[in-house]
C-alpha cells in the first residue's frame, strides 16, 4: 500500500502513531455539540445559523462558517417539508375592513401595537384539528390560540379572548387578518370595536398580506407538525401547546429579534 501511494513506511508510521491534533480534537467537540443541540434540544429543525447563537450562549467560540461547514461535512441539515390547504372562506356578505397594514411588518416600536391572526389546520387520525393564533408583531410573541375540530367564529374569538386577557391592550391597537367570514362576523366585529381595535383585513387571494403569521404557521409545521402522527385530536393540542408556551415563546431563537426568543426580546425592551 505505501508502494501504490508513494509513502515511506517510515513516514506511514510516523502518521500513525502521531497524537491527535489540537484542531482535529477541537473540530470533533465542537461537532459533537453541534449534534446535540441540533438533535436533541432542536429535534433536527435549525440550521446554522441558529445553532451557531446557541453555540456563542453557550461560551463555544466559533465562527459561522466553521458551523455550516462541519454541519454540512457532517451532513447535519435542518428537516423541512410543506402541504397547502385553503382555509380562507371569503364567499359571504359581511363587511370587509381596507388593508391598513399594508404589509408593513416591521412597523411596530411596542406592544400591542399590531396584532395579526390567522387560521391553520392540523391532520389527526380523528380528522381535522383547527388552530387560530394572534401573534403581536413587536416581538413576534403568540399571545392568543385556540384549537377546535370545527372552523368556526368561536374558534378565532376565543383565540382574541385569549389575547386580550393576557395583554390588555389600549386604544391604538391594530388588529389585521385575512377576509375569511370568522373575522369578518358580527360577533367579532364587535369584540374588536367595544375594544377600540382598528381593524385591517388583507386582500382578496393574497397571503404575503400576513405573511408574519404565515410564517409562523409554516415554523409550527415544518419543526412540529409534519414530523408527527396524531392519533386523536387531545394529543395534537397537547403537542402543540408545549411548542407554542414552552418552546417557541420561551425558548426559539428569532433571526428578526437578534437571535433571543420572543419572551426574552419583551423582557429586554
Amino acid at each position: 500500500m505505501c508502494s501504490v501511494l508513494q509513502v515511506t513506511r517510515s513516514g506511514y508510521y510516523s502518521w500513525k502513531g502521531r497524537p491527535t491534533s489540537k484542531q482535529s480534537q477541537r473540530r470533533k467537540s465542537l461537532e459533537a455539540s453541534i449534534r446535540e443541540i441540533h438533535n436533541t434540544k432542536y429535534k433536527d429543525n435549525f440550521g446554522s445559523p441558529r445553532v451557531h447563537q446557541e453555540l456563542a450562549a453557550r461560551g463555544i467560540a466559533c465562527s459561522k462558517n466553521m458551523v455550516a461547514k462541519l454541519m454540512q461535512k457532517a451532513r447535519i441539515q435542518a428537516k423541512t417539508t410543506k402541504k397547502f390547504k385553503v382555509t380562507t372562506d371569503s364567499n359571504h356578505n359581511y363587511r370587509v375592513a381596507e388593508n391598513v397594514l399594508n404589509r408593513e411588518f416591521d412597523a411596530a416600536t411596542r406592544t400591542n401595537e399590531l396584532w395579526v391572526s390567522d387560521i391553520t389546520y392540523v391532520w389527526t387520525q380523528q380528522g381535522w384539528l383547527y388552530v387560530a393564533c394572534v401573534l403581536d408583531l413587536y416581538s413576534r410573541k403568540v399571545i392568543g390560540w385556540s384549537m377546535s375540530a370545527r372552523m368556526t367564529r368561536e374558534l378565532v374569538l376565543d383565540a382574541l379572548s385569549m389575547a386580550l386577557s393576557q395583554r390588555c391592550p389600549g386604544e391604538t391597537l391594530l388588529h389585521h387578518s385575512d377576509r375569511g367570514s370568522q373575522y369578518c362576523s358580527h360577533d367579532y366585529q364587535q369584540v374588536l370595536k367595544s375594544h377600540g381595535i382598528q381593524c385591517s383585513m388583507s386582500r382578496r387571494g393574497d397571503c404575503w398580506d400576513n405573511a408574519a403569521m404565515e410564517s409562523f404557521f409554516a415554523t409550527l409545521k415544518k419543526e412540529l407538525i409534519h414530523q408527527q402522527r396524531y392519533a386523536t385530536r387531545s394529543e395534537a393540542k397537547c403537542s402543540i401547546f408545549e411548542y407554542v408556551e414552552v418552546f417557541y415563546n420561551r425558548e426559539r431563537l428569532h433571526s428578526s429579534l437578534g437571535y433571543v426568543s420572543p419572551k426574552q426580546f419583551e423582557e429586554a425592551t
